[in-house]
């Protein structure tokens, strides 16, 4: 019992984490985008081929022989390019470039609109009508967009035109991201699914925005920042929220992965002194409340399930 409850809590601790760099890393891009002339044809085309290198070359390391069985099978092949392009790329890309067009709290925030997004395709693929609960994360998912949007003033809106498009971009692509790799990580595990996922996403972005044409500040400060959104905003961040995620489970995991929007805006207003107003505060409760709506009740089920599983095989 006892061992449960350590293996309990250091899950949380990993997810808490993981979350929390994964804010850092908004932040610290904001800061190449603000201070150093980078854009995010520059900073995410490195930041993923750099990313998935590493993972790959560690996974490399330890089991040589399985890097790439991927490629083994025309199914592999085809899902790990469209989860490298259409999920991994643009999820990454259009996330960071709202961040560019806005801060990383307001980026983080939009994109949380993703699992409100996943529970309406989910009901439209399974023909099944919503239940009381995703109805209600629904409504706050798009109020809470609708305050962040317009500060409720419908004729104008309250961010730029470019970031809301962006985010929600974001929030379609994180759709992908998270439904499309299924059958991957099932069958070649989920940090080799990212690597290459990172990898490819990468290199075709590398193609498509041609940053070694571009420009930046180069100096201590941008160096420090692309290590730490390399090294801990990526591979240590999905690590530690993986490995909670495998302790704790998935729903209470992402409950507790709502620590990345309230890392990313507590850092842009201390660290770069972003300003928000009490209304956009109500929108960002409005659109987590959609994520523990949604976990919370997706947990109900799961024990009744268990419950019902347990008393049919006595």
């Amino acid at each position: 019992m006892k061992e449960k409850e350590n293996l309990q809590m250091k899950g949380i601790l990993l997810t808490l984490l993981g979350g929390i760099l994964w804010g850092f890393c908004g932040s610290c891009g904001q800061f190449l985008f603000q201070y150093k002339e980078v854009t995010s044809g520059w900073l995410v085309p490195f930041r993923l081929t750099l990313a998935g290198f590493l993972i790959l070359v560690l996974l490399g390391c330890k089991d040589r022989g399985n890097v790439l069985k991927v490629w083994r099978e025309r199914e592999g092949r085809r899902d790990i390019l469209i989860f490298s392009i259409f999920g991994m790329m643009l999820c990454q890309y259009s996330y960071f470039t709202t961040i560019q067009y806005s801060n990383a709290g307001t980026a983080t925030v939009l994109q949380y609109t993703g699992p409100a997004l996943i529970l309406v395709y989910l009901c439209l693929k399974e023909r099944k009508r919503p239940k009381a609960y995703e109805l209600a994360a629904l409504f706050c998912s798009m109020f809470g967009t609708f305050i962040l949007a317009t500060h409720g003033n419908v004729s104008e809106l309250a961010i730029p035109a470019k970031a809301l498009l962006w985010g929600m971009l974001s929030a379609v692509t994180l759709v992908i991201y998270t439904l499309q790799p299924a059958r991957l990580m099932r069958k070649y595990s989920t940090l080799l699914t990212l690597g290459w996922g990172m990898l490819l996403g990468g290199l075709v972005l590398m193609l498509l925005k041609h940053p070694w044409t571009l420009h930046p500040v180069i100096d201590h400060q941008t160096v420090l920042a692309m290590t730490f959104i390399v090294l801990f905003g990526t591979i240590c961040a999905f690590y530690f929220y993986l490995t909670g995620v495998k302790l704790v489970g998935a729903s209470s995991a992402s409950m507790l992965a709502c620590i990345e929007p309230v890392a990313a805006t507590v850092i842009s207003v201390v660290w770069l002194k972003v300003r928000f107003l009490p209304v956009d505060l109500l929108g960002f409760v409005f659109v987590l409340s959609t994520v523990f709506i949604i976990s919370w009740n997706q947990k109900k089920e799961e024990t009744v399930r268990e419950g019902k599983r347990r008393l049919l095989h006595g």
